[in-house]
């Protein structure tokens, strides 16, 4: 029996015993919930002429009051009639099927008066809850939604065009969260109990998720799911939402095909990930590139990639592999370039030194306010773990690994632009110098509180256009010239 199958035997038991608990309602008079269900339809109707919805609202799939007062029955009896060790060994959408078919069976035999869209949403809840994520399942059905927040079993919020929002979606209780939990991090093979109380996961679909329970969770388990696009967007994509200009994309282009060391920099949910993917296009398919994360999260289009993954310690506290870790191997992996999703610790030193040494075209992200503050940051890192070594030196070595660093904000209005490009110059002193090439001005609110603004040349000419040349990537001066600012 597979790991599928094992534990959708395990959960079976569990939901059974869970649903056992609840109170079934006592059976009403049939007329009048033929009546209920009518009315309940009529308003429906009458709402759908007055709203335009969505397609994929969360809200068309999530069941009513009255629709979820036969959830219990129907799941119990589901849960009864399937033999899961036989489920879990089929295909997905074959279990799928099966299931859909029992469920639509029992509501049949129980004679349950919903209309024909209310009972297949019982359906689909019911498919979800043995197969999938419970209710996450009809958020993560809804393409606009980028991100997920459960935050206790009542408290569910979501963000949708940058902007956060409470959802209909609810759990029955913690326990029901904890089940999502468990199901979540097994199937990844990691695990979390009160003895290690957070974990980083990725979902089938790319997604990443961060769990946190109790103790540590004072309000129940909290889940974090940062959703990504099933087709990342491009650097033309990000032209087209005004993320940056179509100057700022030239030159990102030029700078990656001819291999420059890039730091992305931002804050949380800024779009540092979106940017890497965005450059990783522009990386030649005949080099074979090495990428390095906590959870897997980049969409690289290259045939010739190796996605390298860390790991925690195991119950005895053993068996853990870093960044760091995969970060010295991955030199001895004869990579052309290196890509790790985001440098927070120790690894930044190897990291600088593998840019040092032959490995150009690198490219990773860091938490960071503006471009200085990201280089100090790395300089932090490299000082925090445990080198002893002259400020100056290791600022030397940042000055010579990073060539350039991008700077992407998450504005108020939810929009994320990038903000600067700058490139680093060297030392003078003991001090890294750099030089701004692009920068977004802020001007103003328009009438629907858009942030305005314009994407601004500072005329300085970045320092690798002889080389580009050279290379034969040739870019329009105009570009950099101040008085060609592009609105965004």
């Amino acid at each position: 029996m597979d790991l599928r199958a094992r534990l959708l035997v395990k959960y079976k038991k569990n939901i059974i015993d869970d649903l056992a608990n609840e109170n079934i309602p006592a059976q009403e008079d049939l007329d009048e919930l033929v009546e209920i269900e009518k009315k309940e339809s009529q308003k429906e109707a009458e709402l759908e002429n007055e709203i335009d919805k969505t397609e994929g609202d969360v809200s068309d799939a999530y069941l009513t009051e009255h629709e979820n007062k036969f959830r219990t029955e129907v799941m119990i009896k589901v849960m009864e009639a399937i033999d899961l060790s036989k489920i879990g060994n089929l295909e997905d959408d074959e279990a799928r099927s099966q299931i859909q078919e029992i469920s639509k069976s029992i509501i049949d035999e129980l004679n349950i008066p919903l209309a024909k869209d209310s009972r297949h949403k019982l359906v689909q809840v019911i498919e979800d809850e043995i197969l999938g994520l419970g209710p996450l399942e009809m958020l993560m059905r809804d393409l606009t939604v980028s991100e997920i927040m459960v935050n206790g079993a009542k408290n569910v919020f979501i963000e949708k065009s940058g902007r956060l929002q409470p959802s209909p979606v609810v759990f029955d209780d913690n326990d029901h969260v904890m089940k999502i939990v468990d199901r979540i991090v097994t199937y990844v093979g990691r695990r979390i109990d009160e003895s290690s109380p957070m974990a980083d996961a990725r979902l089938a679909d790319g997604s990443r998720v961060n769990i946190i329970i109790p103790p540590l969770a004072l309000d129940g388990p909290t889940i974090t799911i940062r959703r990504f696009p099933a087709d990342p967007l491009t650097l033309e994509g990000l032209v087209g939402f005004n993320a940056l200009s179509p100057g700022m994309a030239e030159i990102l282009k030029a700078i990656v095909k001819i291999g420059k060391n890039i730091l992305i920099s931002g804050g949380t949910g800024s779009g540092k990930t979106t940017a890497l993917n965005a450059l990783s296009a522009f990386i030649p398919h005949s080099e074979r590139i090495v990428t390095i994360e906590d959870a897997a999260e980049l969409q690289l289009q290259q045939a010739h990639v190796v996605r390298l993954e860390t790991r925690p310690s195991n119950i005895e506290g053993n068996g853990e592999i870093t960044q760091r870790d995969l970060v010295k191997n991955a030199l001895r992996m004869r990579p052309d370039r290196i890509v790790i999703g985001e440098v927070r610790g120790a690894e930044a030193m190897d990291m600088l030194q593998a840019m040092n040494t032959g490995h150009d075209g690198s490219l990773t992200t860091t938490h960071a306010n503006t471009p200085r503050d990201a280089l100090s940051r790395i300089e932090n890192m490299v000082a925090m773990a445990g080198f002893e070594l002259p400020m100056k030196a290791v600022r030397a070595q940042i000055a010579s690994a990073i060539h350039y660093v991008i700077q992407v904000t998450r504005l108020e209005d939810g929009s994320r632009r990038m903000t600067n490009i700058s490139e680093v110059n060297g030392m003078e002193g003991d001090v890294i110098t750099m030089t701004e090439i692009f920068s977004f001005e802020r001007r103003g609110l328009d009438e629907n509180y858009k942030i305005l603004g314009a994407y601004k040349p500072s005329g300085a000419i970045p320092s690798c256009v002889e080389e580009l040349g050279h290379k034969g990537v040739i870019l329009d001066n105009r570009y950099f010239d101040p008085d060609n600012e592009v609105e965004g």
